[in-house]
């Protein structure tokens, strides 16, 4: 993983810096000429993490779309509701693709895997 780095001479930032001749990734300051070759070719990494509440808003968002198709012959094992919506997504950790049901009760809004 990329981290700050700073420089020896003057402890100012260093930003990242191509040297094209020698095709080497470089760190540089730009107070001072410090330089270093830098250990890792990652300059800049952006991990995109749903919060739980985002993950649980589109889910419940999921029973309001027209689009999607809908089975009344599975009931919901939590309110016992004779309508749920699926679609196919796929699943943390394991391989391949998974049916997920959505409860189309506004109150449960339960969710499973067949």
């Amino acid at each position: 993983m990329s981290t700050m780095k700073f420089c020896r001479e003057c402890n100012n930032i260093l930003y990242p810096k191509e040297d094209r001749t020698r095709r080497i990734l470089l760190f540089a300051c730009r107070n001072c000429d410090h330089q270093e070759i830098a250990d890792n070719n990652c300059v800049y990494r952006n991990v995109v993490r749903p919060a739980v509440e985002e993950s649980t808003q589109f889910l419940q968002d999921v029973t309001a779309d027209p689009t999607l198709p809908r089975t009344k012959s599975i009931r919901c094992a939590s309110c016992g509701h004779g309508e749920a919506v699926f679609f196919q997504a796929s699943t943390r950790g394991e391989e391949g693709m998974a049916l997920l049901f959505v409860c189309c009760n506004t109150n449960c809004g339960h969710r499973w895997r067949n």
